[in-house]
């Protein structure tokens, strides 16, 4: 009788592991993760502030959004008005953001010093909507969230010309924003 309980415990937990191997194992890169996370999942509890501006890279690693790859920036990312279809609604974002700031540990809990913004931006196929590719990025600073955009929009640009590939824009803005366009020759 026991050695069947353990064996049923030994089972499950490899078919558990093998079920969480699978889920992580969603992209062919060492890069953020594709899946989506399960309803009310939420990023690491205590999460770092200092790489400001970037964020603890193991509260929010980024994550894609599996529609959008090199074969498909044509009818995604690269058409305009694209990430409109894809962006998350305001009530889902503002939750989410006063979460991430208790997580973060800023000290200034006003909602409106910080964007909730997508690590790997959706104009370069970022995960809308999973907390893993959102932070609650402050607005004031040396390199305030408005800084990322310009990053963003030339790495979108460079993507959609040809000049740079999807893969290597999305792993240069998620490693670090600040260094991307010079690491890629932009």
């Amino acid at each position: 009788m026991m050695n069947r309980q353990r064996f049923t415990v030994v089972a499950s937990a490899t078919v558990l592991g093998l079920a969480l191997a699978g889920l992580a194992g969603g992209t062919a890169q060492a890069a953020p993760a594709k899946s989506k996370p399960a309803k009310g999942s939420t990023v690491a509890a205590s999460c770092s502030r200092a790489r400001l501006p970037l964020p603890d890279s193991r509260c929010t690693p980024g994550a894609y959004n599996p529609d959008v790859t090199q074969a498909t920036i044509g009818r995604t990312i690269c058409v305009s008005g694209w990430t409109a279809t894809v962006r998350p609604p305001v009530s889902y974002t503002n939750k989410l953001k006063a979460q991430q700031i208790a997580e973060y540990g800023y000290s200034d809990t006003n909602p409106s010093d910080y964007e909730e913004d997508h690590l790997v931006p959706l104009e370069l196929g970022g995960d809308p909507r999973d907390p893993r590719n959102l932070w609650p990025e402050p607005r004031y600073g040396n390199e305030p969230a408005q800084s990322k955009d310009s990053v963003e929009n030339k790495l979108k640009k460079a993507v959609c010309s040809g000049k740079v590939s999807l893969n290597s824009a999305r792993n240069a803005i998620a490693s670090d924003w600040t260094t991307a366009l010079s690491r890629l020759g932009l």
